[in-house]
């Protein structure tokens, strides 16, 4: 019998904020597929930057140990390209197709995907019918596939807000003060999910239309949240909560939703138990199907986090459980906000005006998740939890030293052949320095 196709779908800066997680972006195709599916509510990417969390995704290791510890279009670079999940797969027979967005090498041809579709674009309207176009050619082969489909939408910038209605009451995510540009600014963002909505369902149409969705594993997510102040690259939840979908054979069907903690680093081992093959020894992550066929309640206690480089150094780490979270920065050179780590946008000009870049903050945090799920009060010199930081510090440290984390050693330099912008600049587009 043919092993079952693989379909990796992923967007750019979307978190969790689109319709089946409750929030009002509609979003009729991401949700069609959620009530096909399984829904994770608690997923998180292993960096909430671009590159290292889609590097963690596709190697199964930690950001870190991928060697991705900034920005591959900005000549960071995979430690072990062998280790991306198409390799593993070609010696189990499968053929791989890459289209639009990947963001792991500054170079798509170099990954080692069988085919790189060429584009003008990774946006939806030049995403999607390739991708429509590769599925129907693929119909007549015996191979089974892996095909990455990725969109650049909700990256900034944003589209033209859709309609006045949006953009005078669109309720800005939480967190962020509700003006008359924040709500522009989510309404904005809203028609580039709409756009992101329409191509996921161009090509689950395209499964249909060629009788392929039965026997399709499709894998629905993003790399970290969204380009909003205290979001992406940070460690709160709102930087490394992910959306995370799959659907198809495994037992990821019945419109299920899971509350158990997840992680990006699961869905290799998860594809390795779906179609049938060995899990390489490398992989950090823990395999979904017995979660979702009733055989465990949770696969993981913990999962991990981590920023060394986005466009200028800020290296944080964290480790969130069920019930708690443990931040650390570890430059103490710099204790200022690095501005040039989000992207620009009218919500961080808000922001700025009201002296967000001069609220320092804290080395270290810790957060009870249940009373506190918003992370604004910070309980590090709590009493009460010092055991519970005692046991967070320590678990946080045997991680990185069990993945080898370069900060062990100190302050990370720059790669050679890296830019980097530096960490008292403002904005991602100011000149960088080369390495």
């Amino acid at each position: 019998m043919t092993p079952p196709n693989v379909l990796y779908l992923h967007s750019h800066d979307t978190g969790r904020y689109v319709q089946p997680y409750g929030h009002q972006v509609p979003t009729p195709n991401i949700q069609h597929l959620a009530d096909q599916g399984v829904l994770f509510r608690q997923a998180f990417c292993s960096a909430p930057v671009c590159s290292g969390s889609r590097a963690a995704l596709l190697t199964g290791q930690s950001t870190h140990a991928t060697g991705m510890l900034g920005l591959a279009h900005r000549g960071y670079r995979l430690t072990h390209p062998d280790r991306h999940v198409v390799h593993v797969l070609r010696d189990h027979g499968y053929w791989s197709g890459l289209i639009g967005e990947q963001h792991v090498s500054a170079d798509p041809a170099d990954v080692g995907y069988d085919h790189v579709e060429e584009l003008d674009s990774t946006k939806v309207r030049d995403v999607a019918p390739a991708a429509t176009r590769l599925i129907a050619e693929r119909v007549s082969t015996d191979r089974p596939f892996f095909l990455s489909v990725g969109f650049f939408e909700t990256h900034r910038e944003y589209f033209e807000p859709s309609s006045i209605r949006d953009a005078l009451y669109s309720r800005p995510p939480d967190g962020i003060v509700d003006t008359p540009a924040t709500r522009r600014d989510v309404a904005a963002f809203k028609a580039s999910a709409r756009s992101l909505d329409q191509g996921v369902g161009a090509v689950l149409e395209a499964l249909e239309e060629h009788h392929l969705a039965d026997r399709t594993l499709v894998i629905l997510t993003t790399d970290h949240g969204l380009a909003y102040p205290d979001a992406k690259a940070t460690m709160f939840d709102r930087g490394i909560g992910v959306m995370l979908v799959l659907r198809g054979p495994g037992g990821f069907v019945g419109g299920q939703v899971r509350d158990a903690l997840v992680s990006q680093l699961d869905i290799y081992p998860t594809i390795c138990d779906v179609v049938g093959i060995e899990r390489p020894e490398w992989l950090e992550g823990e395999s979904l199907v017995p979660l979702v066929t009733g055989q465990v309640e949770s696969v993981r206690d913990e999962v991990f986090a981590e920023v060394t480089y986005h466009a200028a150094y800020e290296p944080q780490r964290a480790i969130r459980t069920d019930r708690f979270k443990y931040m650390r920065r570890f430059d103490a050179d710099h204790r200022g906000r690095v501005l040039a780590n989000l992207d620009d946008g009218p919500t961080k000009d808000v922001l700025l005006a009201a002296g967000w870049g001069e609220v320092e903050p804290p080395a270290e945090a810790l957060y009870d998740l249940v009373l506190d799920p918003a992370e604004g009060t910070n309980r590090i010199d709590d009493p009460a939890l010092a055991d519970v930081l005692a046991d967070l510090r320590a678990r946080l440290r045997d991680w990185m030293e069990r993945t080898g984390d370069p900060l062990l050693r100190g302050p990370v330099p720059p790669a050679p052949g890296t830019q980097t912008n530096s960490v008292d600049q403002v904005s991602p587009s100011e000149p960088t320095t080369s390495h």
